[in-house]
């Protein structure tokens, strides 16, 4: 086997028929492009829309939830018999995490955690002239919610490090403040459902880009929420933890719950749906992209089969001369591959060329303030993923035509001539 002349030959049969080649290298090229770019783009768009959550999500919330006892005194008077109680009331009990200082000192010397943030629930009514807005005010740690949640990110106005510089001072959520018409500056006042009411100047304005949230949500520090709410300085309703590895959060929430007698809930559970839908667009990106891939795998194949059809003549006096069928079915594997490679190569730079193009394209809406740009995700994966695929669809689209001209007899097409 002469590869030099394999080459040679395979050369001239591309050029022989340079036009459908060319139709041929186009088509993968296309295939290899959409296919970057689709994925790029709904891999970007998923994250966006994971982040709108994920990032503002703890991976373990450590919490008291308001439960009803599992076991009621009519219970331990007769253990022995089985009691129906009907229409049972919760218990009255706080919701304040006991030795809350030692747990969070305690995970922090956990090595799979990356950071541990404390945090205040607090339910209050914003009053606005005569009518009472319901709402939540999140006491937080500012320098920790940034570091470990990106809160920077989402305060559109204002900055967010006054809710540590300056006493008594909120961040609204952007609905609350265009409900309230407040501007940074203004002073608020909010009530507790207990009937404390506390006056707030605004230093920032908070969007998420979940409209939900931003109607009801704003931030103070935890001091000026404990002042709020009238309780002590160790007073803690959340525990939020940040780890290394957001897979092990299910197993550790459950540790956690155990160990420190907390009710405790995990990112995975806490947003299901968020990943369901994450995970149908991208099953949908790949399936569109690896038909495009076997579309054009086919429109090889019809092209080198009438190549092969059309060289009948050329095969035969090949194979005359001394050329094997192995040495047939070298060269059109080599025209096939040549084209794959071609045509995967200028489908990646044109695939990242485009993905490039609308990374740049403007995207401005009020409920995303963050986004400027179209999101696209240039994880290298896609385009290995991209280059296989081109290679592999081209090679057995060149592999089968090839078989056939293998096994051509060359007496039987000269004596037809």
């Amino acid at each position: 086997m002469n590869i030099k002349l394999i080459i040679q030959v395979s050369i001239s049969l591309l050029l022989a028929r340079w036009k459908q080649t060319l139709v041929a290298a186009v088509g993968v090229t296309f295939s290899i492009a959409m296919f970057v770019t689709l994925l790029g783009f709904m891999n970007g768009l998923n994250d966006l829309l994971d982040g709108l959550i994920m990032n503002r999500t703890a991976h373990i919330r450590l919490y008291h939830d308001i439960n009803v006892s599992k076991i009621q005194p009519v219970d331990l008077l007769s253990p022995q018999t089985k009691n129906f109680v009907r229409s049972v009331k919760p218990k009255n009990q706080r919701l304040e995490i006991y030795n809350s200082a030692q747990i969070m000192q305690a995970i922090k010397r956990d090595d799979r955690v990356l950071g541990v943030a404390p945090k205040i629930n607090a339910q209050v009514f914003y009053n606005v002239g005569s009518v009472d807005l319901t709402g939540v005010i999140n006491g937080i740690d500012p320098d920790e919610e940034n570091r470990l949640f990106m809160f920077s990110d989402y305060v559109t106005a204002g900055n967010y490090l006054d809710l540590k510089n300056i006493p008594n001072s909120i961040i609204l959520g952007k609905g609350v403040a265009d409900k309230m018409a407040a501007n940074i500056g203004d002073v608020v006042q909010v009530t507790t459902s207990k009937g404390e009411r506390l006056q707030l100047k605004v230093v920032g304005v908070f969007q998420s880009g979940l409209q939900d949230l931003d109607r009801v949500q704003s931030y103070c520090s935890i001091s000026t929420t404990q002042k709020l709410l009238g309780v002590s300085n160790n007073y803690i309703t959340d525990i939020q933890v940040k780890l290394e590895d957001i897979l092990q959060a299910p197993a550790m929430a459950i540790e956690y719950q155990r160990y420190y007698e907390t009710d405790a809930i995990d990112i995975q559970q806490a947003n299901s749906q968020f990943e369901t839908g994450s995970s149908v667009r991208t099953i949908i990106s790949y399936a569109v992209g690896v038909t495009l891939l076997v579309v054009a795998g086919f429109g090889i194949y019809n092209i080198l089969n009438m190549m092969i059809y059309e060289k009948m003549d050329s095969i035969a006096i090949m194979k005359a001369i001394g050329f094997s069928g192995k040495d047939v079915n070298m060269i059109f594997i080599f025209i096939a591959l040549s084209i794959g490679v071609f045509g995967g190569a200028m489908g990646l730079l044109v695939g990242f060329g485009i993905s490039n193009i609308i990374d740049n394209i403007p995207f401005n809406t009020d409920s995303l303030p963050t986004i400027k740009t179209f999101p696209i995700n240039y994880n290298p994966i896609f385009y290995i993923i991209a280059s296989i695929f081109s290679i592999v669809t081209t090679y057995l689209a060149g592999y089968f035509p090839s078989r056939k001209a293998s096994k051509i007899d060359p007496v039987i097409i000269i004596r037809g001539k």
